[in-house]
């Protein structure tokens, strides 16, 4: 039987150290940081996303707002909506909650966000400074998996790293990650061949394709570390893109869904907004 990291205990860690620090701030530098949460339409899984993020907020002690518009909500709208949070020096962390209608181009709404509050971390300059290695807001669900590695204690330097994914939320972001920390990142995808040989080489192998337990013990090395991002529903019931018992026994470690990466994701969005409102250094 593997080791199950469990991330929802260690988010409420997170959590209590974000409250203090919160507490801290409003006290000797006399901030409330605060995060703005834009919800474009009815989408029902945006909605559960937003109150829980809003939750979140409630419980460490920041500010939370949450901006409702229209699913006809223009472009220019929301556009012009950004811009006055912008603007506004007492909103440190602006989200946009995605997905958006078909009429607002997404990519442009995420360049619209002032860079220093894009605590998703999607922004284009946020993503060059990941690239180059440097201090920004980074993406919360890769950050979330980094943390969750480190607080197993698991040495990154020197491993082998496998990433089933190419997203710009979470696999691309997660390799860049993978490899500041000197581990050797390997990304395969739907056009790679015979990518079991290469995920049976992994110490370190994270999951994120969206697809409901693809991945068996037949794609894991003895002894590894697997992260699993996805989030699915099958047979009425949540499960991950991993296929938790068929792999348990072979994983060193391994997250379980839910109360494993999720977590960590709201988790690392307080952090960062409590980064905005410190101010990157």
């Amino acid at each position: 039987m593997s080791n199950i990291i469990d991330g929802k205990s260690i988010a409420e860690e997170i959590r209590t150290s974000i409250k203090e620090r919160v507490s801290k701030m409003k006290e000797t530098m006399n901030i409330n940081p605060s995060l703005t949460v834009i919800l474009v339409g009815d989408n029902p899984a945006s909605q559960v996303y937003v109150r829980n993020k809003e939750r979140a907020c409630i419980e460490v002690g920041i500010d939370s707002n949450i901006i409702r518009m229209s699913e006809k909500t223009s472009e220019q709208e929301l556009l012009d909506t950004i811009q006055k949070l912008n603007e506004d020096r007492s909103v440190h962390g602006i989200l946009v909650q995605l997905p958006l209608p078909e009429q607002i181009n997404e990519d442009k709404i995420i360049a619209a966000i002032d860079p220093n509050k894009d605590v998703d971390g999607f922004h284009p300059i946020n993503r060059g400074k990941l690239f180059a290695g440097e201090k920004s807001l980074e993406p919360c669900t890769p950050m979330g998996i980094i943390r969750l590695l480190d607080h197993i204690g698991y040495e990154i330097e020197g491993k082998n790293a496998v990433i089933i994914g190419r997203s710009n939320i979470v696999g691309k972001p997660v390799a860049l990650m993978l490899l500041k920390r000197n581990a050797t990142v390997t990304i395969v995808h739907t056009r790679t061949k015979d990518i079991k040989s290469i995920t049976q080489t992994a110490d370190i192998l994270v999951v994120a394709v969206g697809r409901a337990k693809i991945v068996d013990s037949s794609y894991i090395k003895e002894g590894a570390v697997v992260i699993d991002v996805g989030i699915n529903r099958l047979d009425g019931k949540l499960c991950g893109d991993v296929d938790f018992d068929d792999v348990k026994d072979k994983a060193g470690y391994i997250t379980p869904v839910p109360r494993g990466v999720g977590p960590m994701t709201i988790a690392m969005l307080l952090e960062n907004t409590l980064t905005a409102a410190e101010g990157i250094k």
